[in-house]
């Protein structure tokens, strides 16, 4: 049935260009990354947070790739964030719906990258290509409402609270509330 609004963001935005880097920190990930994913994935502080594991190179390396066919369905994407050639953490677009012009914003960064706005200047550099580039209508940021270093992230992203959503998350303790953040295009 056709649609009486015209797509947010038109079929092939993603899919038909590939995946690019992204401010000289944000790259796609490559298989030589798997150490450094099974670390943080290992990681209790990202286990909090996270329903995956990933117990073997393999899986790491399965992990990797799903992202490109991820990207050329172009429902999600996840760059490695870098510092020289060392992995600091994740940035990606989780949800990504074109038409609506909407995705959501996730961040995870490794121990020794804590505490230096790492995930605040990666999900911003992120956020700046998904807007201007991609053409990207509104960024959601959601987490558990106990995850305080997520909530602080979005905070200083200028990203403010829209709510709390009631059991929404699932994690290894239970259901969790989650916090909604959220920025649009406009309000940059």
């Amino acid at each position: 049935m056709p649609s009486l609004v015209p797509p947010a963001c038109p079929p092939g935005t993603l899919a038909t260009t590939p995946q690019p880097t992204i401010a000289e920190t944000l790259r796609p990930w490559r298989p030589e990354d798997s150490p450094a994913l099974r670390t943080a994935f290992a990681d209790p502080h990202i286990q909090q947070w996270h329903r995956l594991s990933l117990e073997s190179t393999a899986e790491a390396e399965e992990w990797i790739a799903s992202w490109a066919v991820r990207w050329a369905a172009e429902e999600a994407a996840s760059w490695a964030i870098t510092e020289g050639e060392q992995v600091l953490g994740q940035v990606g677009l989780r949800g990504v719906d074109l038409a609506e012009g909407h995705a959501e914003l996730s961040y995870w960064v490794l121990p020794e990258a804590r505490g230096r706005g790492v995930a605040v200047r990666a999900a911003q550099a992120l956020a700046d290509w998904a807007f201007d580039v991609a053409g990207l209508h509104r960024l959601e940021i959601g987490h558990s409402v106990a995850n305080t270093a997520s909530c602080a992230v979005a905070r200083r992203l200028g990203y403010p609270l829209e709510g709390t959503k009631k059991s929404a998350y699932l994690h290894v303790d239970g259901w969790h509330d989650a916090h909604v953040h959220a920025r649009v295009k406009l309000a940059r």
